[in-house]
């Protein structure tokens, strides 16, 4: 799983080797209740420990199942809960990019966030909660991101993680090789470009939908930069904003065009498309506003649960890519070589370098970088 992870650029925290559950498990035996009248505790069990008492106690009840009552404590629940232990220990030191805490910051400024699907949020619930239990240093604050089901549509029988990755990349090249008119998969020039199509991919298919909902995966639909909504899509006008500019600078180095003026001294009144003021209303003034509403989590919140919001950045680089792309069908932005076409050509270039910062920094969100060619 951990290869997957690198090959679809995420950086997720993994123990690299096992924690020790020693001081956990002495904690653990002075809480555990006896068995009652039901006798010997299941094959497994090492104990159970009454959570409900901790739940009413602390006031923390809105948002908990309300079946949370006894929770049976096994060896793979402690080692869970040592291996947060490990990571909360580790912090700040560990903290991504951007998320670094003060250097002076203790545990009771951390704030842990557990990434579960509907079918084990229970289990980590009384992870939550048994947590608090036994540990008189856990963090104050934890909250709940639930991801919804995934669906797959298209294959019979169970289809791994891997095995998704690797029918995208097979389509991803497929679609490239039509494109081209040859096979393109074996050539190393291209295997980091389709990694990285296959990887996008991937992220707005399951990106795009609200994490709290169901996702439905069709793996039978094929792969186009055509498909308005796709990650490949947004790929695709990346690479033609890289295409225009790479043909704007070989212009000036063969004296076609004169260099790129200040900024201050274009004439943006110039700008008389309409769909260069959607560009700039719709795609470039909104996205400082998306990215503060949906770049970090509302840790504030009230209540157990939080959301996320990826659909949101999915959304808009999608629509601003649909934008760009009927704009840049319809204008011819790099002119005939006349000095009094240049005001326009420049002040439109202008737009398309917000433009092209947009999307590289919608799609650094996404944790993928912007391709130059396709």
């Amino acid at each position: 799983m951990s290869t997957l992870l690198q090959q679809l650029r995420v950086d997720w925290p993994a123990a690299s080797e096992p924690v020790p559950t020693e001081a956990l498990w002495s904690r653990a035996l002075a809480e555990f209740t006896s068995a009652g009248d039901g006798g010997a505790l299941p094959p497994g069990v090492l104990g159970s420990v009454c959570l409900k008492e901790l739940v009413e106690g602390r006031g923390r009840s809105a948002g908990y199942d309300p079946n949370l009552d006894n929770c049976l404590v096994t060896e793979d629940l402690l080692s869970a809960l040592a291996e947060l232990q490990a990571a909360v220990q580790r912090w700040p030191e560990d903290s991504p990019p951007g998320l670094a805490a003060a250097p002076d910051a203790g545990v009771d400024s951390c704030t842990v966030v557990h990434v579960v699907s509907y079918g084990e949020e229970f289990r980590q619930q009384k992870l939550d909660l048994l947590w608090w239990k036994l540990d008189d240093g856990a963090p104050l604050r934890q909250k709940h991101v639930v991801c919804g089901p995934v669906k797959v549509a298209g294959v019979p029988g169970t289809l791994t993680a891997p095995e998704y990755y690797e029918l995208r990349h097979a389509q991803v090249c497929k679609a490239s090789a039509l494109k081209h008119s040859r096979d393109l998969a074996q050539d190393p020039a291209w295997a980091e470009t389709f990694r990285v199509l296959s990887v996008a991919t991937i992220k707005f298919e399951m990106l795009s939908k609200a994490p709290q909902s169901q996702l439905c995966v069709a793996l039978a639909d094929g792969i186009s930069t055509k498909g308005t909504k796709s990650g490949t899509f947004v790929m695709y006008n990346c690479a033609r904003l890289a295409t225009l500019f790479e043909g704007y600078k070989r212009s000036v180095e063969q004296g076609l065009y004169p260099a790129f003026p200040p900024v201050s001294s274009l004439d943006f009144s110039l700008l008389r498309e309409e769909g260069e003021w959607l560009l700039l209303f719709n795609g470039v003034l909104p996205f400082p506003d998306l990215l503060r509403q949906t770049a970090a989590l509302d840790l504030t919140t009230p209540g157990l649960r939080m959301a996320a919001h990826t659909e949101m950045v999915c959304k808009f680089l999608a629509q601003l890519s649909m934008d760009f792309s009927s704009y840049y069908n319809r204008v011819h932005i790099l002119t005939e070589p006349r000095p009094h076409l240049f005001g326009q050509m420049f002040a439109r270039l202008q737009l398309l370098r917000a433009v092209r910062k947009v999307l590289h920094t919608g799609l650094a969100v996404l944790g993928l970088p912007p391709l130059s060619y396709i």
